[in-house]
């Protein structure tokens, strides 16, 4: 079994020392660069690098510069994604996004987990959980969302937050580690004035 099927089995894996592994991340590491680079004004040749890169996209969507990724191809982002400058996306598991997702800068989504074992986390072993992030999600700045955690529809997460667990549907949530503040009410609609 390769590492590769090792990792998307669940299992501990290395991705350290794995030619095909390391091959994978450089060329999306290359792709990453490549989009970093280009004028931010040239939009429709951002949007084919990332289409090039990323196992989904839709129509309408908007990543900043600088991005960076791992492979690539296990992120999958919905129609009217938005994500701010400098977002991280460790991509060794799937990462997706529903529509109408969007993120603040600085923030990362990390798919890796180390052995709580000293042994195997010196041999370069690591283990992957999918991250998933439901539709009209607006997530802070500065915010982590840890391996195998599931974000609902509809719900906030506040600036700094580290998600180390499920967060349910129609919530605001914030913390270190993040946790449910309170539902979002119909009162919340009328929060701030429109012209």
């Amino acid at each position: 079994m390769t590492e590769k099927e090792k990792s998307q089995l669940g299992l501990l894996y290395n991705a350290n020392y794995d030619k095909e592994l390391i091959d994978e991340r450089m060329y999306a590491k290359g792709l990453c660069y490549e989009y970093n680079q280009l004028h931010p004004g040239k939009i429709s040749e951002r949007e084919a690098l990332l289409k090039k890169l990323l196992g989904k996209t839709t129509d309408r969507f908007l990543i900043e510069q600088p991005f960076v990724c791992d492979y690539g191809y296990n992120i999958e982002i919905g129609e009217n994604f938005y994500s701010n400058h400098n977002i991280v996306m460790l991509d060794g598991a799937k990462i997706s996004f529903g529509d109408n997702v969007f993120v603040a800068p600085n923030c990362g989504f990390y798919t890796a987990g180390h052995p709580y074992d000293v042994e195997q986390r010196n041999e370069g072993l690591e283990i992957v959980g999918p991250i998933t992030v439901g539709n009209n999600v607006w997530i802070g700045g500065g915010v982590t969302v840890l391996a195998g955690v599931t974000i609902g529809d509809n719900t906030i997460i506040g600036a700094g937050s580290v998600v180390t667990r499920d967060i349910p549907s129609d919530v605001i949530a914030a913390g270190n580690p993040c946790r449910v503040i309170r539902k979002i009410t119909e009162a919340d609609k009328t929060k701030y004035r429109r012209s």
